[in-house]
């Protein structure tokens, strides 16, 4: 009997069930589809954590129909969800309000203000208004300022994926590698925070109401009789520790040291090693927990990323996606197109694709320059595209000169990463081979081979990727483009942000937007 995997992967717009071999080969998928939020409030960005749990039986059970002899086999099932966005619930596991995702941009007063030596020394390293930014952006902030009742009511304050594991399991316990966002959590010691900690003073969260954790690999609990019912799958089956979806990307795409990176073209862009060594990859800002026990990755991250995508074909595709509707394909297969209509670099059109603010620059925007009336829709999608490289790009150079090693190829995974387009003008802005797994489901491959792994079927993770990771195409830079590409990062992209941030300030004074 040879054994299943089966990984959970939940995401902003659906949730895949995915039955693995201890090969790495999809042996089956079920995909649900959901709207990725409601908005209440303009700005706002919510959704009803029992969708994740309904949509994760559902998908379960169909799966069990579908293809009843794999899942008869399941030996293990690991989560992988995204992140930093969180449940607050009941003793019961019941939830107590919609999820606020990580998409929702309300913001909460200061609850920690840094005085004297650390106020200097935070304003002297140009953080101190990064410190107020990451404590208004916590959603946990806001809700004990505004529905104080809720987060008295609260027994637990649980990520997507400890919600899940409760339910799987009937205990509130989750991966530390699942634990990225606006909590208490000292990243380098793979713990929450103590009481004077930075963390602990920025979202003041008590310990009682957080999770247990355990290391990735570890057995968190099996399934429950009521699970079973819900989902089909076996009473007593063990459900794992994982990781965060973008961590279990990167292991997914075969990223286990600082000498290969993976770009994730998904809702949220980032660019992500693996590293043994805790270091910064942005001043102040930590690497996250790894899906490996004592590893860490160091990510640089474009918030609104190939979301932006989505946005283009929304605003400005409408032509587009009704020919997709006719001939019965994706609009992003029709988008292409437009790729092969602009030449490399656009004609001069440069996009800085700051539609979401970092910590980094609070008060970005994004932006688009040198406009001439030979540009059309085609020459805007390809500088969408081109600027989200420059980005992750330019977040790979941060992550090279805080580690000291050269990244010698490149990974992409993601919903974007289907487009052999993108993945080519990726290849020559980075200069670099780009690399296409077998499977793009790489966040629940890498869930699969953190699972493989706990049950012992592999003695290592080096030993489950070099069996469970395979790649399909690769991608080489074209010198003709690599030449264009390198003088308009240099020379335009590299300057743009400098260049045009006393203007972002000057407009968040001025409108309020971003605040």
């Amino acid at each position: 009997m040879k054994p299943v995997i089966l990984s959970i992967d939940c995401g902003t717009q659906s949730l895949r069930a995915i039955l693995f071999s201890s090969s790495g080969e999809v042996l089956g998928i079920s995909q649900i589809t959901y709207e990725p939020y409601v908005v209440p409030k303009p700005g706002r960005a919510e959704q009803d954590p029992d969708i994740y749990w309904q949509s994760l039986c559902r998908a379960c059970r169909e799966l069990k129909e579908r293809f009843p002899s794999q899942f008869r086999e399941i030996s293990g099932v690991g989560v992988t969800t995204l992140r930093d966005s969180l449940v607050n619930v009941d003793k019961k596991g019941n939830p107590l309000r919609p999820v606020i995702t990580f998409m929702d941009q309300r913001k909460a007063r200061r609850v920690y203000a840094p005085k004297g030596i650390m106020k200097l020394g935070y304003r002297i390293v140009g953080m101190e208004e990064a410190i107020y930014k990451v404590q208004s952006d916590g959603k946990c902030n806001w809700i004990m300022q505004y529905e104080p009742e809720i987060w008295k009511k609260t027994f637990k304050y649980l990520q997507i994926s400890g919600f899940l594991n409760f339910r799987l399991t009937g205990k509130f316990i989750d991966s530390i590698a699942s634990q990225i966002g606006h909590i208490p959590i000292n990243y380098k010691k793979r713990r929450w925070a103590k009481k004077r900690e930075l963390t602990a003073r920025l979202f003041p969260i008590h310990k009682d109401k957080l999770p247990d954790t355990l290391e990735p690999g570890a057995t968190l609990g099996t399934i429950t009789a009521t699970a079973s019912t819900l989902t089909g799958i076996r009473q007593g089956v063990p459900v794992l520790a994982c990781g965060s979806d973008k961590g279990c990307e990167t292991i997914g795409m075969g990223v286990l040291n600082e000498q290969m990176a993976n770009l994730s073209f998904g809702t949220m862009a980032t660019v992500q090693t693996t590293t043994k060594k805790f270091y910064n990859p942005v001043r102040f800002l930590p690497p996250y927990p790894a899906p490996i026990p004592d590893y860490y990755n160091p990510e640089i991250e474009i918030y609104r990323g190939y979301w932006m995508i989505t946005w283009f074909k929304n605003e400005f595709a409408y032509k587009e996606v009704r020919e997709a509707e006719k001939t019965g394909v994706v609009p992003e297969e029709i988008l292409n197109r437009l790729l092969f209509e602009s030449p490399p670099g656009s004609l001069g059109l440069m996009v800085q694709p700051f539609w979401g603010p970092g910590i980094k620059q609070p008060s970005a925007k994004g932006a688009i320059i040198g406009f001439g009336d030979v540009h059309k829709k085609a020459h805007i999608y390809r500088a969408v595209v081109e600027g989200l490289s420059y980005a992750l790009l330019d977040g790979l150079r941060k992550i090279e000169r805080a580690s000291g090693h050269k990244v010698e190829k490149v990974a992409v995974s993601g919903g974007a990463s289907q487009s052999n387009a993108i993945c080519q003008i990726t290849s020559d802005v980075f200069d670099l081979p780009v690399v296409k797994g077998q499977t793009h489901e790489a966040s629940g491959l890498g869930a699969a081979i953190v699972c493989s792994v706990g049950l012992g079927i592999y003695p290592s993770f080096a030993v489950a990727v070099d069996e469970m990771v395979s790649y399909v195409k690769v991608f080489e830079p074209n010198p003709d483009n690599v030449s264009i590409y390198k003088n308009l990062y240099h020379k335009i992209y590299k300057k743009m942000y400098d260049a045009l941030s006393p203007l972002y300030r000057d407009i968040r004074d001025i409108t309020g937007y971003p605040e």
